[in-house]
């Protein structure tokens, strides 16, 4: 059960306190960060629901929020009970046996703190009286909706304090009333800081026939023996940049099914290896909606104490997050990444002005300032504050036939190989032909199972490197040339983008990995897991993080 922590946010957790986490058991320390009232309960099932005590329907309210079962009953209604309705779609939810789920609130907490057992929904969500004719408050202070006044730093901080909830209730980067400023470009300066008013500005104002034109391919999930002879085809030492150097991509692990073998040779010949979660679990909305700070750091530090444990790839390579479904977590992600030390993220998708004039991809931005873009997507809640030199490495999308897509996988399935080769030349045109900011072909790679897609990214990246202006790179080297613009008349001389790497003969992956046969609680049954270490005790997970057998 969680407790109630007590404290505000302190800068404490670092990457370099990763070494507490030693057995797997200091993975709690991260819930000293905020102050917060008990958080929502870890999901114990997450089940499609039908039926009630009485053999009704559970109907589907579909707000983003988590409601009760609105239906009368004769049965008393379960108070630690509670549902979200996505996609016409119902989930269960139950909180821990001691906690009672707040409707209000949205938090189970403890019994004695719920009153509102017998509503079924928040109907409505008051706003805080921000802007009146005649101050409310004394300054430094705002107005709840019900007029009670707090001072003004408690609106948006993650927590409720007025009592209906106004103060937690409108708090995205256009209502917070803390939210971060609009760019000053007088005051953000490189390298640490980059910002520009629509997001089209070039870094150092390079003219657009000097700057690199910058390819990012990524690729989610697992890397396993599934797709490990699609990377090795991709990757030949043939296919190589203007420098001689072969050709990079960035890779966003999950945990469960990866072969960490094949990590720790993929970052061995110079690929950039970056976060995805540890469980990618669903449903989509947990991630925006209901994951706790504890959440985050379990999720996302613990990923990285996996890869670094298990694929000995230190903590300070492991810069980037993508949070899974592209589902944004608003500041708490962010406070996450600070405190851990990431140094970008990559899941905020651009928004789509295809056909409109101007429409100019948008370059990466650090998030001192606030975003130079709406917050794109269903129900996403992109960060209201100020991160100073955190980078968002935004995802521009693909247009075909009108339809957007941010990931390539999720574009229009039904084109032939021709098809497909002139969709990808197209997008890149768009930014080659205008500022030239990174063009991103985000992959699963399950999009490759059909061999004319395969064949049509090949004659793509083939047709690339003939070109001296175009350039395939990571997004931690794409961040590097940001934060130190290089034309590319000296582009061939740029450090970061060398392919000279000294590799510490113990971290070089092995030919003939540990095959490790594990018990896994979580997921009932057994997982192998490879390594060229030590194999652990049982499978690594949430909370968990170096399998240590705890019973």
């Amino acid at each position: 059960m969680h407790q109630p922590v007590i404290g505000r946010p302190q800068p404490v957790a670092t990457r370099r306190l990763i070494s507490c986490f030693v057995a797997g058991l200091c993975a709690f320390y991260i819930v000293t960060l905020f102050q917060q009232k008990p958080p929502l309960s870890q999901v114990r099932a997450q089940i499609p629901v039908e039926l009630d005590k009485e053999g009704a329907p559970i109907p589907c309210i579909d707000n983003g929020k988590f409601y009760r079962n609105p239906t009368p009953s004769t049965v008393r209604q379960d108070c630690g009970k509670y549902y979200q309705c996505y996609d016409n779609k119902v989930i269960s939810f139950r909180c821990n046996s001691d906690l009672y789920f707040d409707v209000d609130r949205q938090i189970c907490d403890f019994k004695l703190k719920v009153f509102n057992c017998d509503k079924s929904h928040d109907g409505s969500t008051p706003r805080p009286l921000l802007v009146t004719e005649e101050p409310i408050c004394p300054n430094g202070q705002l107005a709840c909706a019900d007029r009670k006044c707090l001072n003004k730093e408690l609106f948006c901080d993650g927590q409720v304090d007025c009592q209906d909830y106004s103060d937690e209730s409108y708090c995205d980067p256009e209502n917070d009333p803390n939210a971060a400023q609009r760019c000053n470009l007088s005051n953000c300066t490189l390298p640490d800081c980059f910002c520009s008013a629509d997001g089209t500005r070039i870094p150092g104002d390079i003219k657009v026939n000097e700057t690199p034109q910058m390819i990012v391919l990524t690729f989610d999930d697992a890397v396993n023996n599934e797709n490990w002879e699609i990377y090795q085809k991709i990757f030949q030492s043939n296919r190589t940049n203007g420098n001689g150097c072969p050709i990079k991509a960035t890779f966003f692990l999950s945990h469960e099914y990866t072969n960490y073998r094949h990590v720790q040779k993929l970052w061995n010949d110079g690929h950039e290896i970056a976060i995805h979660s540890i469980t990618h679990k669903q449903p989509e909305l947990w991630w925006t909606f209901n994951a706790t700070m504890e959440d985050w750091f379990d999720e996302f530090a613990g990923m990285a104490n996996i890869i670094h444990k298990f694929a000995g790839i230190p903590l300070d390579d492991l810069r980037g997050v993508r949070v899974p479904f592209l589902r944004v977590g608003w500041n708490t992600q962010m406070v996450m990444m600070k405190e851990f030390g990431f140094l970008y993220d990559s899941t905020m998708v651009a928004p789509s002005k295809f056909g409109q004039p101007n429409a100019y991809p948008l370059w990466p931005f650090t998030m001192d300032y606030r975003i130079p873009h709406k917050c794109h997507g269903s129900r996403q809640k992109c960060p209201s504050r100020a991160f100073p030199g955190m980078w968002e490495m935004i995802m521009n999308p693909l247009d075909i036939e009108g339809h957007t897509c941010a990931m390539v996988d999720s574009c229009p399935s039904h084109l032939t190989e021709d098809e497909m080769y002139d969709m990808i030349k197209s997008n890149f045109e768009r930014h080659y032909s205008t500022n030239r900011a990174p063009f991103g072909l985000y992959f699963h790679t399950i999009w490759f199972k059909e061999k004319r897609n395969f064949k049509a990214l090949m004659r793509f990246i083939d047709e690339m490197i003939k070109k001296q202006d175009v350039w395939f790179v990571t997004n931690y080297q794409a961040i590097e040339w940001m934060r130190t613009p290089t034309p590319l008349s000296q582009i061939t001389n740029f450090d970061p983008w060398k392919c000279k790497r000294e590799i510490d003969p113990n971290l070089v992956a092995c030919n003939h990995p540990n095959l490790c046969k594990l018990k896994s609680r979580q997921n009932k049954g057994e997982r192998y897991l490879y390594t060229c270490f030590d194999c652990p005790e049982v499978y690594p997970w949430v909370k968990n993080e170096f399998g240590v057998d705890q019973n």
